[in-house]
């Protein structure tokens, strides 16, 4: 009778709570996302393969897309994450777009390129962490003498999820214009461009046990997040730091800037991997998994995360030491 039940309002389009409910509200996060590492020398010989096969010109933009392979096809690196190296070759200019997803760059390596947000200029050296606010124009160019790469950060997940996805690839052509703000909603970082070298010193201080010496970028206006729905940090981890494990509702995706070391991650299923870096590797970290951090010498660790849409949602969550 209940199975039959089941069938009749299945061909209605209606299910009964109380068959899916536990699997609808687990005790705890289950990510879907695996942890995963991309070596340097596994992403740069193909990005600059795309440089001769591809112009920026007919790309839009050069990027190779970071998958995670938990979801194959599905153009994320995490649930609300997406990320991918950009790659922009002397002479070049990747032209003017905009669109409702927030997007941030990490400068990885390389000197001479410029991004422009609304017409305004900033020179991209490495480890510089530069904005996109959502629904701002930006291009890049590089006028320099040699390759330019950086890690692209967005929302498009969650943005494609809430079905608000507005873009447009000219400014000459302006169909539709969703400038209207809803009362109280974020305004944009007043600081788009934050060099390396400030960024860099200001990692000094106490340090945690769990995450070393760790800043999240803010916007100096508010102290709050530079983006409604992504944080950023920079991370100092002294020469022979042994990290407590961390977890953390948030997806981390980590790109090394200096030194050498490990990160151990705990899966869903109890199984870990251990992921040795150097700089210019990437790595993330799926929501609620814990992980560890080592460092043989001093390293800096850059990474991005939806930190800030969980906690304008009251959904964060951290726990230490397990």
């Amino acid at each position: 009778m209940v199975n039959d039940f089941a069938a009749r309002v299945a061909s209605g389009h209606m299910v009964a709570l109380w068959d899916v409910l536990r699997g609808m509200l687990p005790p705890e996060p289950q990510p879907a996302a695996t942890a995963h590492r991309w070596r340097r020398d596994e992403w740069r010989t193909p990005l600059l393969e795309a440089g001769r096969l591809v112009s920026a010109e007919q790309a839009e933009r050069r990027v190779l897309l970071l998958e995670n392979p938990a979801g194959p096809g599905e153009f994320r690196i995490a649930a609300t994450l997406h990320a991918g190296l950009q790659l922009l070759l002397p002479g070049e200019v990747a032209p003017p777009h905009r669109h409702s997803q927030a997007a941030l760059r990490f400068v990885v390596e390389g000197s001479g390129a410029y991004t422009a947000v609304d017409g305004e200029r900033v020179t991209m050296r490495p480890g510089d962490f530069i904005l996109t606010p959502p629904f701002t124009w930006h291009e890049h160019g590089n006028p320099g003498a040699e390759p330019v790469v950086w890690l692209d950060g967005l929302d498009l997940p969650l943005v494609r999820l809430l079905d608000t996805t507005f873009a447009q690839f000219s400014p000459e052509r302006d169909p539709i214009s969703p400038t209207r703000t809803a009362p109280g909603q974020a305004r944009p970082s007043a600081t788009f461009a934050y060099p390396y070298a400030a960024a860099r010193a200001a990692l000094a201080g106490e340090v945690d046990p769990c995450l070393g010496i760790r800043r999240a970028y803010v916007d100096p206006a508010t102290g709050g997040h530079v983006l409604p729905t992504l944080t950023a940090y920079l991370q100092r981890l002294p020469a022979g730091f042994r990290g407590a494990p961390y977890r953390t509702t948030e997806a981390l995706v980590c790109c090394v800037v200096e030194g050498r070391g490990r990160t151990v991650i705990a899966g869903v299923d109890g199984a870990q991997a251990t992921f040795d870096w150097a700089p210019g590797d990437l790595f993330v970290v799926p929501g609620w998994l814990a992980h560890r951090h080592e460092a043989d010498a001093e390293s800096v660790l850059f990474s991005f995360s939806d930190g800030a849409a969980q906690q304008n949602l009251g959904l964060w969550r951290e726990l230490r030491g397990a």
